[in-house]
């Protein structure tokens, strides 16, 4: 379904500066994010992208053979690949790769306590609040500066459960035996030409073990922020539930707004093995010249869960579908997401459900509000083959316009064999008009703040499931203004 009117895409390396529209969802500060520091970088591997860019970035890492042998095959398939041409096809043709800074950082060890990191760098996690959450909630912390982690901690007693959680830099070569059993399993190189990418130049990010019937009760939390003009951050995360297990991840996104184009290319693998459950929350808050290009998917077995929630605000394009491969008997896969679309920004995101084996299920709830002219794509598909029985899936796409000249777009692709499997989708498009702002006026509330309720009420049932608590992002509960928004 679509509503009103094809979206004119501007040039993505020179950003023409948007109109600013106040953002309706509460708890949401779209401006937390948008200022930097200058910093001076030991390691820069410069400006494009080749085989010197990339075994740059293995030696720097002191990399083993059979890592640099991995990212120079990448680059082969990333050069091989077309860039994708079905959709948002004017803006992806725009990326200039050769434009791109590939790997920037101060230094290759992340500090383990917050007094050893360097000042400017300090500057800018404190002014996101992650030492505070820290000391309040978390169980463990990894704070990601541009390229490389710059802090990591896990705390005492989550180590003493023998939960390791690092950067993927480190644990490539502290922990290459469990690491290198699942790296590139769940996704492939050849996966997508951005999945390719990230296996060429990839750098930080998280991994996560949990022991066999370890749960851990707090959750650990990764934040990355892209600092630098010109930059690609590239993280690379993997996470493993061993049996019986059970995690909640949290990240944050966060960059500031540049004229020029930035790029986010991460690749996020998860594993829960039989019994296990992960719980993978995102909060992303991008400035609007980010081109976030995201490939996240997991692999359930026996009895499993894997449940992603994603809040996808800001970027100039998002293009990302969570995804779980349901690979064992009465293995369970969920996604709830959030888009929010503001005046220039395109939010095309969704989510992939294969069904591989008998009694499984899946859930897929998306809501998204587009305001000004911002454009939100619902791009789903579940899969489920003719030889399996008693699959289920539901799937719900909402969407919301805010203005006349708000788009939506709800492409699902549903596939089902056989006659013992049961699937059902539903989808609803509605406006905030005039009359409901001008009713609640009435009752003596002001236009932003009648929009902030109308919005928020549509996605309440969703934000309940976000730990508001203990997110970075969501710390602020605001009533943004939305004056002149409706028309």
């Amino acid at each position: 379904m679509k509503k009103t009117s094809d979206l004119d895409s501007p040039a993505a390396v020179e950003l023409d500066e948007p109109v600013p529209t106040a953002n309706p969802v509460a708890g949401i500060d779209q401006t937390r994010g948008d200022f930097k520091y200058d910093v001076a970088y030991e390691f820069d591997a410069g400006t494009g992208l080749n085989e010197r860019t990339v075994d740059y970035i293995s030696s720097v890492k002191k990399e083993a053979a059979w890592i640099r042998d991995f990212r120079h095959h990448a680059l082969k398939v990333f050069r091989a690949k077309p860039m994708p041409t079905h959709w948002a096809t004017r803006d992806l043709e725009n990326i200039d790769f050769d434009k791109i800074r590939y790997y920037l950082a101060q230094g290759q060890k992340p500090k383990r306590t917050w007094e050893e990191v360097p000042d400017d760098i300090k500057k800018t996690f404190e002014r996101l609040g992650i030492p505070e959450q820290e000391r309040k909630y978390l169980a463990g912390v990894e704070a990601q500066f541009d390229s490389e982690a710059a802090y990591s901690n896990v705390k005492d007693i989550v180590a003493k459960q023998g939960v390791i959680f690092m950067n993927s830099t480190e644990a490539l070569r502290e922990h290459p035996d469990i690491f290198r059993k699942w790296f590139g399993k769940v996704i492939p190189t050849s996966d997508n030409k951005f999945s390719a990418l990230n296996s060429a130049v990839f750098s930080g990010g998280s991994f996560i073990y949990v022991p066999k019937g370890v749960k851990v009760a707090q959750p650990l939390q990764a934040y990355f922020r892209i600092n630098a003009e010109n930059f690609g951050q590239f993280e690379r995360t993997l996470i493993i539930a061993d049996e019986g297990a059970e995690v909640t991840y949290m990240e944050g996104c966060t960059a500031p707004k540049f004229s020029t184009s930035t790029l986010h290319s991460a690749v996020v693998e998860l594993v829960a093995l039989k019994g296990a459950k992960i719980q993978y929350i995102t909060v992303q808050n991008w400035a609007n010249n980010v081109f976030n290009l995201v490939t996240k998917r997991g692999l359930a077995h026996e009895e499993a869960e894997i449940k992603w929630i994603d809040c996808n605000i800001g970027s100039r394009l998002t293009m990302k579908y969570p995804g779980v491969v349901l690979k064992g008997r009465k293995a369970r896969g969920e996604v709830i997401s959030i888009a929010l679309a503001n005046d220039g920004q395109h939010q095309d995101t969704g989510a992939k459900m294969i069904h591989a084996a008998d009694e499984t299920s899946s859930n897929v709830v998306s809501k998204s509000i587009s305001v000004g002219q911002g454009r939100a794509t619902y791009r789903g598909q579940i899969h489920i083959p003719r030889r399996l029985k008693g699959c289920k899936n539901n799937t719900e796409c909402d969407a919301l316009l805010i203005n006349t000249n708000s788009r939506t777009d709800t492409y699902p692709a549903i596939t089902v064999r056989g006659d013992r499997n049961y699937v059902q989708h539903e989808a609803s498009v509605s406006k905030v008009n005039e009359e409901m702002i001008f009713y609640m006026q009435q009752r003596g509330l002001t236009e932003g703040q009648a929009m902030s309720l109308a919005v928020n009420g549509f996605i309440n049932d969703l934000a309940r499931q976000f730990p508001m608590e203990y997110s970075v992002e969501l710390k602020r509960l605001i009533d943004l203004e939305m004056e002149g928004s409706v028309g």
